[in-house]
Parts: C-alpha cells; sequence; structure tokens
C-alpha cells in the first residue's frame, strides 16, 4: 500500500474545473492545486483572476478557459482545442445555475437553461474528455450533486431533475469505464452558502428551516467540500465508483 501522503498527490496531474471563477468550483482548484494538480478553471466570465491567484498560491499552474455552457454546441470545439495543448487528467464538473418559478408555471426556458448547464455540458465533457482518459487506463470524472438529487424541493423544478439525472449519468458511466481505471463519482454538498443560496439564507423563515435540520447546526462553506474532492480526484479512491458522497452536516441522516 502506498503511503497516506502518496495516495492523495495529485502532482503531475491537470484538473480541468467547470464553475472555477467563484463559490464551490473556486474552492475545489484551489483545494487540487494545495495537493499539486495544474488546473484549468472553466467560466462564462473572464475574469477569473481570484482563482488563478489561489491555485498559483499552491505553486500550481491556471489555465483559463472562457465559456458558456448554456452554449453547449461551443464545448465539443473548446475541448478539443485543449487537448491539442495538454491532457487532462481529472474533470470536476461544478458548474450549475437554477431558477426557481412554481412547477405549474414552470417555462420551457427555465427548464432548457439548467438542464443544458448542470446535465448536457457535464455529459459532453465527460463523454469526450473520457476517450483519452480510458486509453491511457487512468483518470477521474467528479461530478457535484445536490440534496436534491434525492429530494424534489420546491420550486425547482429543472434544477432537481438535473441533479437526478446527474446522478443517474454518474453511475451510467462508472458502470461502463470501471474496468478501464477511470473511475466517475459525485459529490452532493449540503446547504452551502454560496451565491446559488443567497435568497434562502435572507429568507428569515427558510434560513431558520434548513438550519434546525442540519445536525451540524450551520450552513456549509465551499471549503468544506475540499476533502472529499480531493479523495475522489486521487488514487485514494481508485476502487471507488459510481459513488455519491454526501456532504451535508448531516442533513440526509435526519
Amino acid at each position: 500500500m502506498a503511503p497516506t501522503a502518496a495516495l492523495f498527490d495529485l502532482q503531475g496531474r491537470t484538473a480541468l474545473v467547470t464553475g472555477g471563477s467563484r463559490g464551490i468550483g473556486q474552492a475545489i482548484a484551489a483545494g487540487l492545486a494545495r495537493f499539486g494538480a495544474d488546473v484549468v478553471l472553466v467560466a462564462e466570465e473572464p475574469d477569473m483572476r481570484e482563482s488563478v491567484a489561489l491555485v498559483e498560491a499552491a505553486g500550481r499552474s491556471a489555465e483559463r478557459m472562457v465559456l458558456d455552457l448554456s452554449r453547449t454546441r461551443d464545448i465539443p470545439g473548446a475541448v478539443e482545442d485543449l487537448l491539442a495543448r495538454r491532457q487532462v487528467d481529472i474533470l470536476f464538473n461544478a458548474a450549475g445555475i437554477i431558477r426557481r418559478q412554481p412547477a405549474a408555471e414552470f417555462s420551457d426556458e427555465n427548464w432548457a437553461d439548467v438542464l443544458d448547464v448542470n446535465l448536457t455540458a457535464a455529459f459532453l465533457l465527460s463523454r469526450q474528455l473520457a476517450g483519452p482518459m480510458l486509453a491511457r487506463g487512468r483518470g477521474k470524472i467528479i461530478n457535484v450533486a445536490s440534496m436534491l438529487s434525492f429530494q424534489g424541493g420546491s420550486l425547482v423544478t429543472s434544477y432537481a431533475a438535473s441533479k437526478h439525472g446527474l446522478v443517474g449519468l454518474t453511475k451510467a458511466q462508472a458502470n461502463e469505464w470501471a474496468a478501464s481505471g477511470v473511475q466517475v463519482n459525485a459529490i452532493a454538498p449540503g446547504y452551502i452558502a454560496t451565491r446559488t443560496t443567497d435568497a434562502l439564507r435572507a429568507d428569515p423563515a427558510r434560513n431558520a428551516g434548513i438550519l434546525a435540520r442540519i445536525p451540524a447546526g450551520r450552513w456549509g462553506t465551499p471549503g468544506d467540500l475540499v476533502g472529499a474532492a480531493v479523495f475522489l480526484a486521487s488514487a485514494a479512491s481508485d476502487y471507488v465508483s459510481g459513488h455519491v458522497l454526501a456532504v451535508d452536516g448531516g442533513w440526509l441522516a435526519r
């Protein structure tokens, strides 16, 4: 068995992290860099200076890929250009959006926009990046699921559907690729303090109700996900496949 430090060592690996400009994606990118990975940061906005600085502060290189994941037709070409220049060993699908609207009034636009970013983009990226990983016999794909991968929520029809679908995608790809040395897993964050959850935390009644159900007694932070991210990206998880790891302060145990 490898020494403990070697199990989590990501030196010589390159991770592509979507949603890498802020929140969960930024924390994961910085965390992977601290364990030795170079990082390709994918985000719609070109200003990724803060994330780049965090990665470089860990002594690793950071490349910016400006890509609007809602424009799914642009993904294959962007990935092809990247792979022509460098190898990608770890894919972290952290990007996600949410739209809130009553189910009986849920618009086609709010359905399609969320499914494109949260599910279709993850499918396209994993399909394209898996090819070289399978040829090498080694690779890690990690999707960011949700508590709404297990529950229906309220006013978030497309988000819940996309996160349920992301777990299905994780398991389906894991079944086909595990024997070839590529592990596909997911992290299901609990209630994390990010821009996506601003509306919930700003509502005193909703905020109190959520906190009352979390055994840990607090909202999570993006940094709380780094340990799970490094584990699933490293050799420590080489026999873990098709798993959804909840990092939720105990939410699902209630």
